[in-house]
């Protein structure tokens, strides 16, 4: 009977996963799950969690509402992970409560600026695999990215080769911008296609026209054959 006491008063959303351990911070509920071979996010992470570490495991996705639950949640450790896909919902639901969001040493190469430009968090973005691109770029300029990392933000990868291994920082301090690149790639490809269908269409009025000329000549030298009306009458 005091077992299913003990059940019936403790509140399920104050459970602690069994691979992590929960404690209190000055009133506050922190879930340590740091080092613990962790996959995946768990799924039962207490909902009035106030500070949450996931460092220092194995997670390679974000999914998206992944922290949906967590509607207190302030602080979010995802640092040292081997973290490549961030959905784009990934942060939804605890994007105005996070003040501190850590996803160093990962190996990110790219994300979709509408999971973190949502966000109203301290950003720790450093020593990533970027691929440096418009995208990125509108991150560093947009988001609040903790200045002490912002320097280790490196291109891993970039349109040309100069810019590898370079601070994004920097690159951008030298005049350097992604987007401006992406759109005259994008004029460019739109410049083609519509060149392709006007050429398309001068070459359907061409063979339009030319089509109704010969309708024209064959009509006009059957007219030509036909016996005229003064001949019949005499």
């Amino acid at each position: 009977q005091a077992f299913f006491c003990l059940l019936l008063c403790v509140p399920w959303g104050s459970s602690c996963p069994p691979s992590c351990q929960c404690t209190e911070r000055a009133g506050a509920k922190a879930v340590l799950c740091s080092s613990r071979h962790l996959e995946e996010i768990p799924k039962d992470i207490p909902k009035d969690a106030v500070f949450l570490k996931l460092d220092a495991n194995s997670i390679t996705k974000i999914p998206s509402n992944a922290f949906r639950h967590l509607s207190h949640l302030e602080e979010l450790d995802l640092s040292r992970n081997a973290i490549e896909k961030i959905d784009r919902a990934a942060f939804k639901g605890v994007a105005a409560g996070l003040r501190t969001l850590d996803l160093s040493s990962n190996r990110i190469r790219s994300i979709p600026k509408e999971a973190l430009l949502a966000l109203n968090a301290k950003l720790r973005l450093a020593n990533n695999p970027w691929h440096c691109e418009c995208a990125l770029q509108e991150v560093l300029w947009e988001a609040r990215l903790d200045p002490d990392s912002v320097q280790d933000i490196t291109c891993h990868t970039a349109p040309r080769e100069e810019y590898v291994g370079k601070p994004l920082l920097q690159v951008l301090d030298a005049g350097v911008n992604f987007c401006s690149v992406r759109q005259r790639t994008t004029d460019v490809a739109m410049f083609i296609t519509m060149f392709g269908w006007f050429t398309m269409v001068i070459v359907y009025v061409i063979c339009y026209v030319r089509h109704n000329q010969e309708d024209t000549c064959k009509h006009v030298e059957y007219l030509k054959s036909l016996p005229s009306t003064q001949g019949h009458a005499e």
